[in-house]
């Protein structure tokens, strides 16, 4: 046997920290994802597609078998968050505004195509870890919250199995905090809508359990654009 888990399971055993398991879950989809469209803090709701997405992962969820949902609070996310819990037997919901997606500002509801003529957009295109949004956030800024949400449910709920439906960036972002991966590299993890990703932790120790999971019927959406460029 390979000596690698050895150190894994001794790191998630020891002391006192803070322990648990994150899993992380985008929301379903909306018109706007296949338009590719900016939602931001848009009050986009699920369509009928979205919703037939999410209950199809709901088998998936309860596999995974967490114990608690936590949510951002926009309706898109909310939708989802009902959903599942719902499937698992109506377990709690907590909602956290530090889970919402990135302040975008002018560019909400602005496609690609507008988005690469956009000076601002082409700055911070370039440069996320040192440029603010329009609507005043930094790639680090949003990392630094998102990682935030996560510990402070850990140690609220210590040892449990936590469900946070979220939005991509803020899931590529705190992965990447937790991976201790450059944050110049978040736009490398693909997180599909409706996709589960998890983390076990303990103190700052991480083992990354898996990846943008998608139901069998879906996975071949990890291998397409998530929109028509």
């Amino acid at each position: 046997m390979a000596l690698g888990p050895f150190y894994v399971a001794q790191r998630l055993s020891q002391g006192n920290h803070t322990k648990g398991v994150a899993i992380f879950v985008r929301h379903g989809e909306t018109a706007w994802n296949r338009e590719g469209r900016v939602m931001g803090r848009q009050p986009v709701e699920l369509d009928e597609r979205g919703i037939a997405q999410v209950k199809a992962g709901v088998p998936l969820a309860r596999l995974l078998g967490p114990q608690f949902i936590l949510t951002s609070p926009l309706r898109r996310a909310r939708q989802t968050a009902e959903i599942i819990a719902a499937g698992l037997g109506g377990i709690e919901i907590v909602e956290d505004p530090q889970l919402e997606e990135v302040r975008y500002g002018k560019w909400e509801g602005m496609t690609y195509h507008d988005l690469v003529h956009d000076e601002d957009y082409m700055r911070y295109r370039q440069a996320p870890l040192e440029h603010r949004t329009p609507g005043g956030e930094t790639i680090s800024d949003v990392q630094s919250r998102g990682r935030e949400a996560v510990t402070r449910a850990l140690e609220r709920y210590p040892g449990r199995r936590l469900l946070f439906v979220s939005h991509g960036d803020i899931i590529r972002t705190v992965l990447c905090s937790y991976m201790k991966l450059g944050l110049h590299y978040f736009h490398r993890i693909r997180v599909d809508n409706m996709s589960f990703s998890a983390i076990a932790v303990s103190g700052d120790f991480a083992e990354i359990k898996f990846f943008n999971l998608l139901s069998t019927d879906e996975v071949g959406r990890a291998f397409v654009s998530p929109f028509p460029a």
